[in-house]
C-alpha cells in the first residue's frame, strides 16, 4: 500500500556519480524533503563515513553498518541476497521499475507506519544504483538507542524476557495490516522502559488482517525461538510461546 506522499523528495544519481558504484550505474535518492534540504551519494557508501562507519555485529547478511552522522545516530543498510542465490549473486536485483525498488518500498512502508503510530524507525533515505536490467539498493534510518532484541532477553534471561509485550506488540501491528515477511527474535527490540519497535521490514507489506498471514508470521517467530533455544528443552520454548500468544490473542480479541 502506498499513498501519495507531498513530502517525498527524489534526487537523480548521474551516471558516474560515485556511491562506491561503477561508472555506467545511474540511480536516484528518495528522502522526506521537510526533514533534509538534500541527499548525498556518498551517505550510502560506508567508505566514506571513515571511521564513523561500524560493521554491526550479527546483522544477518553482513550488510549493515552503525553510523555516526551529523544529524545523529543512523542505521545503513545494503539489500543483500542469501541462500544458494547469494552465493553467486550477493547484491544485484532485478530490476521492475522505480515503485518496486526494495529499498524504496521499505522507506514508504516505514513512512505509512509511523502515519499510523507504530514503533518502527524513523527512514532518512533510501537510494538505488541501477545498471541494465539489474539494481543495487540501500537504506538510511535511525538508530534506536539503547535496545535489545528479544533473541538477546532470550539468552539472558527466558523467564524475564518481555514476551507479553512482543504479543501485544505484533497483534498491533497485525491489526494494522503489517505482514512482516521475517520476523523473528532478532527483528524485535525493548528498550529498557519495556517500549518495543519492529525492524527490518524489507518485503513487508500492508494488507487485510487475514488469518492465514498473521498465523504465518507468528510460526515464523515460534521457529526463530526455538532455533534460539540451546540446551534447553523444546518443550520450555513451547511454554514461552504460550505466553507470548495468550498476550496477542487477547489484545487482537479486544479489537484494537
Amino acid at each position: 500500500m502506498s499513498r501519495f506522499d507531498p513530502a517525498e523528495s527524489l534526487t537523480p544519481i548521474p551516471a558516474g556519480d560515485r556511491m562506491g558504484g561503477r561508472a555506467v550505474e545511474y540511480g536516484a535518492i528518495l528522502f522526506d524533503g521537510t526533514q533534509l534540504r538534500q541527499a548525498d551519494p556518498r551517505w550510502f557508501d560506508p567508505a566514506q563515513w571513515g571511521e564513523r562507519a561500524q560493521r554491526v555485529d550479527g546483522s544477518g547478511r553482513g550488510g549493515a553498518w552503525f553510523i555516526e552522522a551529523s544529524h545523529g545516530p543512523c542505521v545503513l543498510r545494503q539489500y543483500l541476497r542469501g541462500g544458494m542465490v547469494g552465493r553467486l549473486n550477493r547484491d544485484l536485483h532485478l530490476w521492475r521499475g522505480t515503485r518496486h525498488v526494495r529499498s524504496f518500498v521499505e522507506f514508504r512502508l516505514l513512512r505509512e507506519l509511523l502515519r499510523r503510530d507504530l514503533p518502527v524507525p524513523q527512514p532518512i533515505a533510501a537510494s538505488y544504483l541501477r545498471r541494465g536490467l539489474q539494481y543495487r539498493a540501500w537504506i538510511l534510518m535511525e538508530r534506536l538507542p539503547d535496545v535489545r532484541s528479544l533473541a538477546d532477553h532470550m539468552a539472558d534471561s527466558p523467564a524475564g524476557a518481555p514476551l507479553e509485550q512482543t504479543g501485544r506488540l505484533i497483534a498491533r501491528f497485525h491489526r494494522a495490516g503489517l505482514d512482516h515477511a521475517d520476523l523473528n527474535a532478532h527483528n524485535i527490540l525493548f528498550d529498557g522502559v519495556g517500549k518495543g519497535w519492529l525492524i527490518d521490514l524489507d518485503r513487508g507489506r500492508l494488507r487485510i488482517p487475514e488469518t492465514r498471514w498473521r498465523e504465518r508470521n507468528l510460526a515464523r517467530l515460534k521457529r526463530s525461538l526455538l532455533k534460539l533455544r540451546g540446551d534447553r528443552p523444546e518443550d520450555e520454548v513451547e511454554q514461552d510461546f504460550a505466553r507470548l500468544r495468550r498476550s496477542y490473542d487477547t489484545l487482537w480479541s479486544r479489537g484494537t
